[in-house]
């Protein structure tokens, strides 16, 4: 089974929003996917859905188990390494630096933190390995999912933004540790995305529709997920290493 399929793929967050999204992409792409989700329901409706394309590990993305997990199912379902990784799975946390409910902020630091980075960290050993003889003929790439927020400060989710500062920065210095080594580290920092993000996070329906009215038409999962195959569709030599997508009328953050 593994020379059916182009390139294998890590993507966790796969139940909704930009990793669902990637995850079908990646399928109608000729990839094979290992998706992870908290929700085994969702998770065993996409392997109904995407066939032998999808294999899926239902957990925590922030359990370090559940990450060694995903790459071992990799090789026993498609019978090779994995040589893409979409760390992707997080959450949000409404309010500022004086609001936020900060009885949430263990949990949203562990998945948007601690989580991604220790995803980062077992794909770049891995990533590094796999690609001793194999650059530049082969391209094996690290792709993170951060926020515009991560670049700006704004008052509405400061506290979630301090955590996506944090992936960013720990993007840029994988990149720079393993690049040489032939293994890109791409960072895509979205606009506002219409997803289950908002209610989660605990944004109002007003806070929702302030940005249809004053974005729209927002940005979808797929959007994203169109971003992350062109970069990881360059000619292996060619790294996208930092890319925002914003709706067009997004101007500010």
């Amino acid at each position: 089974m593994s020379e059916k399929f182009r390139r294998i793929a890590i993507v966790t967050g796969a139940t909704s929003g930009i990793g669902e999204a990637a995850a079908r992409l990646f399928a109608a792409s000729g990839f094979g996917i290992v998706g992870c989700g908290r929700r085994a329901d969702r998770i065993a409706e996409l392997q109904r859905e995407l066939g032998e394309s999808f294999a899926g590990v239902s957990g925590d993305a922030s359990e370090e188990s559940v990450i060694d997990r995903l790459f071992s199912r990799a090789e026993e379902r498609f019978g090779r390494e994995a040589d893409l990784v979409v760390v992707n799975a997080g959450r949000g946390l409404g309010g500022s630096v004086s609001t936020a409910d900060l009885s949430e902020l263990q949990d949203v630091f562990n998945i948007n933190v601690k989580g991604a980075l220790l995803l980062m960290q077992k794909a770049a050993l891995r990533m590094v390995a796999l690609q001793e003889g194999r650059f530049p003929e082969k391209a094996a790439d690290i792709v993170v999912v951060g926020s515009v927020v991560g670049r700006h400060v704004i008052p509405l989710s400061t506290v979630y933004g301090s955590t996506k500062f944090a992936v960013h920065s720990l993007a840029e210095g994988l990149r720079r540790e393993i690049g040489p080594e032939g293994v890109r580290v791409s960072l895509v920092e979205p606009g506002v995305v219409l997803s289950g993000f908002q209610d989660a996070a605990g944004y109002g329906q007003d806070v929702v529709q302030s940005f249809r009215e004053r974005f729209g038409p927002l940005l979808q999962g797929e959007d994203i997920a169109r971003a992350i195959l062109t970069i990881v569709s360059q000619p292996p030599h060619v790294h996208f290493s930092d890319i925002v997508v914003r709706p067009v009328r997004q101007d500010y953050p």
